[in-house]
């Protein structure tokens, strides 16, 4: 894990934990709470081990802990008091903050217990839309202050996305609206497929036949469902692919292909406003995003 982040500037520690670089300062000099190490210029820094003493520390706080009462406990009680209380209320602002601690640490033990107890309180659907959408917002946050590496976002993105399988296994036996296929993929090259993976268990939760194809799909893969006899409905999502230079060409591609089909292609995602001013047939339509189309489904 050579390319774990190791050091981390306040305004890293601020993206992170919500707490204002002002305020972990005086943190730093009232309470002794944090002491940043410096580089051989003389510049702050803050080891991983800092970034989870912070997290634990926010989440003691906001709930009723004084900063002045931490700071009199030991580090292996803040962290064993910490991961106590992230089992117990794991609600929405907690289970978030737990979930961060489990990313930048990688513990699986942390987020599978964390997402146990929230399942406790509330369905995996309300899971999903009041804590995990939260969540993986933050983390776009965080990629654009570059705070954030591949490691933990793949790391946190496959637990997530086994919870989304897991619960979309259990209700494979629940298809009862056998007149439309729904299948879905992402184009080549784009891996950011959660939120497709919960549409897809959203379809399946309805009742829906789905034919979940996954990440990196070239679009001549499609012409075998054409030739089906069954109603097709194609849902794609759009998050970093295709480049900018390219989406026109991709959907002009798709257009050719759906001219020649009486079924419904959908695309969904940050990038479908790049191609809303292209004239295509009227069986292609374009949401801003996965709850927009949710809504019409």
């Amino acid at each position: 894990m050579n390319n774990i982040k190791q050091d981390f500037t306040i305004k890293d520690l601020e993206n992170i934990s919500g707490i204002k670089a002002h305020t972990i300062r005086i943190w730093e000099k009232r309470y002794n709470l944090l002491i940043p190490k410096r580089t051989e210029t003389n510049i702050r820094f803050y080891t991983p081990e800092d970034l989870t003493k912070l997290l634990n520390i926010v989440l003691l706080n906001n709930n009723n802990f004084k900063v002045s009462k931490i700071a009199k406990m030991s580090d292996e009680a803040i962290t064993l008091q910490s991961r106590e209380l992230a089992f117990k209320t794991a609600v929405n602002d907690e289970a978030i903050n737990a979930f961060k601690l489990s990313m930048f640490q990688f513990d699986k033990v942390l987020f599978n217990n964390s997402y146990n107890t929230l399942l406790h309180k509330k369905t995996f659907r309300e899971i999903f839309k009041d804590v995990f959408i939260p969540f993986l917002e933050n983390i776009g946050l965080l990629w654009h202050t570059e705070t954030l590496l591949p490691a933990h976002e793949h790391f946190i993105s496959n637990l997530i996305a086994q919870k989304i399988q897991s619960n979309t296994e259990k209700l494979q036996y629940n298809i009862n609206n056998t007149n439309k296929t729904y299948v879905l993929f992402l184009p080549e090259n784009e891996i950011h497929e959660l939120g497709l993976l919960y549409l897809n268990y959203e379809l399946v939760l309805r009742g829906f036949h789905t034919v979940y194809l996954g990440q990196s799909l070239p679009l001549n893969n499609l012409n075998y469902f054409l030739e089906s006899d069954r109603e097709i409905c194609f849902i794609t999502s759009l998050t970093i692919q295709p480049y900018d230079d390219k989406i026109e060409n991709y959907f002009q591609e798709i257009n050719e292909i759906m001219s020649i089909s009486k079924n419904q292609f959908i695309a969904t995602g940050r990038k479908v406003n790049k191609v809303k001013h292209l004239k295509l047939n009227s069986n292609i339509q374009f949401y801003d995003s996965i709850p927009d189309l949710l809504k019409v489904l």
